[in-house]
């Protein structure tokens, strides 16, 4: 099977002949459809200090299941995230990490929208948001971003603004429900919001956090970092909340699974639109962390096996 990795800090990254895994206990051998680009591995390739697996977001059929696996059987469609090498014709997934896919759902649709939209749907959850109130959220057209956008107004925003890094993306955030898109240089972002759902991080967050109305909230979900000051808190009593998706895949299993149902029922309802801006083939994979690199997608970025 093929596999791609890469060797040095930075890359390249290159696809390579490997042997097919065995599921272990508790895993699932999926021969893999469709594989999600997210920034975070996009990150590792540059950032770790010594190469790791690029795994991810994956959805294809069950081909084997090791001991021990109840809930998945040969045949199987799942989606789920891989925790090793999932940038891959083959990849292990865990049977606690790995969900149905619809049948009236594809593959490329499972990998865009399950696991970017439970970030997207935690960090809302986390922000306790209130029908009426105006929100905002940063990298609108990314593949997290674009759904939060648009989870935002299901549960009732009265205002929802897109903030984008580049004016390009205005046309394709107002397509998805945005009353408003900003940029990130501008000048004051507009009338404030009563929460912000922040996947951007670094410098970002001190203009995310002026557009707050007195007593708003943040909800920081990025791998970007960065830091605020305190006295931007106390002035106006706002509030910045962390927000991780796999503390609640580890510690809280039931509301991980209410919210992937909570997801397939707004896709399904037709309320909740995954968009995919490209599908690259495996051995493309480089072309497509640059597509994430540059910030130049509007949507999920897939690479198809």
């Amino acid at each position: 099977m093929r596999r791609v990795r890469y060797e040095t800090r930075g890359g390249p990254l290159f696809a390579e002949e490997a042997p097919l895994p065995e599921p272990g206990p508790g895993e699932l051998l999926v021969r893999a459809e469709a594989i999600g680009v997210t920034l975070p591995v996009v990150r590792k390739v540059t950032e770790a200090a010594e190469p790791v697996p690029l795994g991810g977001e994956i959805a294809g059929q069950v081909m084997a299941a090791g001991e021990g696996v109840t809930s998945f059987g040969t045949g199987d469609r799942v989606t789920g995230l891989c925790l090793g090498h999932g940038y891959a014709d083959f990849a292990l997934l865990h049977e606690v990490m790995a969900s149905p896919v619809p049948a009236d759902a594809s593959a490329v649709d499972a990998v865009a929208l399950v696991r970017s939209g439970l970030v997207a749907l935690g960090a809302l959850e986390a922000a306790r948001p209130e029908p009426g109130e105006a929100a905002l959220v940063t990298a609108a057209a990314s593949g997290v971003g674009h759904l939060a956008l648009q989870l935002a107004r299901t549960r009732g925003a009265g205002r929802v603004v897109g903030a984008v890094s580049d004016p390009a993306k205005a046309d394709f955030v107002r397509g998805l429900g945005a009353d408003h898109v900003i940029t990130y240089g501008d000048t004051g972002w507009g009338t404030p919001v009563d929460y912000v759902l922040d996947g951007v991080g670094g410098e970002l967050l001190t203009p995310a956090l002026h557009a707050l109305v007195p007593e708003g909230r943040l909800v920081a979900y990025s791998s970007g970092g960065g830091t605020v000051q305190a006295y931007d808190l106390l002035v106006d009593a706002k509030s910045v909340i962390g927000f991780q998706m796999a503390r609640i895949a580890r510690g809280k299993p039931e509301l991980y699974e209410q919210w992937r149902e909570e997801l397939w029922r707004l896709f399904a309802a037709g309320e909740l639109r995954p968009v995919v801006h490209g599908e690259f083939a495996l051995e493309d994979a480089a072309k497509a962390h640059g597509e994430i690199e540059g910030r130049s997608n509007l949507g999920k970025v897939v690479l198809i096996p």
